[in-house]
């Protein structure tokens, strides 16, 4: 059992999204800026779009990856972490 108190070793399985979200980020950030809002809806499905175009050789899967970790920094007011 580990120790809560420890920090543990690295829990991601994929180091590849890792080393690129701070570029997928830039990309994202209109998409969920406030001020984007359309009758009051953020642009957040655009988000997907944008993405797979910028990078078609990620899969479906991390594209939403991605883009769920993205909204999750920006609703927290936060930047990445370098």
């Amino acid at each position: 059992m580990t120790d809560p108190g420890v920090a543990s070793e690295e829990r991601r399985q994929n180091p590849e999204i890792r080393a690129r979200f701070l570029e997928v980020y830039e990309v994202l950030k209109p998409f969920f800026d406030p001020a984007n809002v359309w009758a009051g809806h953020a642009h957040e499905y655009l988000a997907y779009r944008a993405l797979h175009e910028r990078f078609p050789q990620m899969s479906p899967q991390e594209v939403q990856i991605l883009v769920e970790a993205a909204r999750r920094v920006f609703s927290h007011g936060r930047q990445p972490a370098a």
